[in-house]
């Protein structure tokens, strides 16, 4: 090459150079001008309470910290079983919020219908979300092809919480793999002097957990989809199969009196397990690791832990149950550049990072998965395997969950198979008017 040429490759290499570093030094001016123009009032409509409200809290002081012209108030929500009415009341009384937090995907597509949300599809790529978030995350958040929710934490709903001192105290060395090996801890768990090896919280929802995990065990996601649509019926009789195996654990002498099983929501059986020493083990999601560490002040993987639903081997054990919390942003919001901020916060190691260290699980690939802890280890593999399927409870309409729950409430006062029938036909009959 000719000295000539060299100095022309110089020339081009420093204009190269210079380009490059003046992209970068523009996309960090206009990053550092686009959080200094998100300003004002973000009003975010939260339902949720305790431990969980905590962790809430401590991630948008971090949000606000980042962006200080932007104030939050919060419109509360008070929760009695479940959210969903509670918040068409806030919104129907003319309260103009920002950001709805959720987790029913049928209520989504309610608000969605309604016009009362907006997609975030233009957002998801501006910010680069799919970056961070699986697609098969964002498919969780769409309706026919357009994005509405932003999923920031998830949950296995078909692993067991237990104090690994009881079992110790009855001589069970290992937690049960199977459903024979479950039922049978529980004469050794009573002999042990406790009062009843199951809790189930019935006031509310929370008694609807083990029928839905056994759903899945027993018949398969796609039978609990179509169930779910409405396209079985519930008095079909894989339905009653599950719910038969719902009651042989009840008649297998797990829970006690059906009076102290209504009488409580799934804080109090909680109590009773990790408080009380009174009970053993719990169906619920994993939002109990937040509360067992900040509320009991135990030690995950010393004092408790997590152990995935038994296995019934009826070829459907590679099934869990999950759940998920997302944010949706309204159309009719004041702040939609603080809204899509906030989402934003929510996808990044410091926000997702927060959450692993409370208990949670965050979909970002940013979280550092050395901060799980081991039931919430336990949980993420388990989810990462499984075949999975929403909650049945937030999949289906509001006035046929009421009647679903309330139905299985009556189930527990008489788990036989009369019953069942009984109970069967009148949530499908409610099914019938609801779709």
């Amino acid at each position: 090459m000719t000295s000539e040429a060299i100095a022309v490759s110089k020339i081009r290499r420093r204009a190269l150079l210079a380009g490059a570093g003046s992209a970068v030094m523009l996309a960090m001016t206009s990053k550092l001008q686009a959080e200094e123009a998100i300003s004002g009032e973000l009003v975010i409509l939260n339902w949720l309470g305790g431990t969980e409200l905590d962790m809430m809290h401590a991630i948008q002081r971090g949000f606000l910290a980042k962006h200080p012209g932007v104030t939050i108030r919060e419109v509360a929500v008070t929760v009695q079983g479940d959210a969903r009415g509670g918040i068409r009341a806030a919104l129907l009384s003319g309260e103009v919020v920002d950001v709805i937090i959720n987790t029913w995907p049928a209520f989504r597509k309610e608000l969605a219908d309604a016009g009362t949300l907006r997609p975030i599809d233009d957002q998801w790529k501006a910010f680069g979300w799919d970056k961070l978030i699986s697609k098969s995350w964002r498919d969780l958040g769409s309706i026919g092809g357009a994005t509405y929710g932003l999923t920031y934490t998830y949950g296995d709903r078909s692993g067991i919480w237990f104090k690994k001192e009881h079992l110790a105290k009855a001589g069970i060395t290992a937690p049960p793999k199977t459903w024979d090996e479950f039922l049978a801890t529980f004469p050794k768990l009573t002999q042990a002097g406790f009062a009843a090896p199951v809790a189930i919280p019935g006031k509310y929802w929370a008694h609807a957990e083990w029928f839905e995990s056994l759903l899945l065990r027993t018949a398969g996601v796609e039978t609990a989809t179509k169930l779910a649509a409405h396209e079985i019926s519930w008095t079909d009789p894989v339905v009653k199969t599950a719910l038969m195996k719902y009651a042989d654990m009840l008649n297998a002498g797990c829970c006690g009196a059906s009076n102290i099983m209504l009488a409580n929501d799934w804080d109090g059986e909680a109590d009773q397990i990790f408080q009380a020493n009174a009970k053993n083990y719990l169906l619920i999601g994993m939002w109990m690791n937040n509360r067992a560490k900040n509320d009991y002040k135990l030690i995950e993987g010393k004092d408790y832990s997590l152990f995935q639903f038994p296995a019934l081997g009826m070829g459907h054990d590679d099934t869990s149950s999950v759940d998920a919390k997302e944010f949706l942003v309204t159309s009719n919001g004041a702040n939609p550049k603080a809204a899509d901020a906030f989402l934003d916060y929510w996808t990044s190691a410091e926000a997702a990072n927060m959450l692993a260290k409370t208990g949670y699980a965050s979909p970002s690939s940013a979280t550092d998965a050395s901060l799980y802890g081991e039931a919430q280890q336990v949980a993420t593999k388990a989810v990462a395997s499984s075949k999975l399927q929403f909650v049945l409870g937030d999949l289906l309409p509001g006035d046929l969950v009421d009647e679903y729950r309330v139905q299985l409430q009556k189930f527990l006062q008489s788990p036989t198979a009369a019953n069942v029938d009984t109970v069967l036909a009148a949530i499908e009959a409610k099914a019938r008017s609801s779709y």
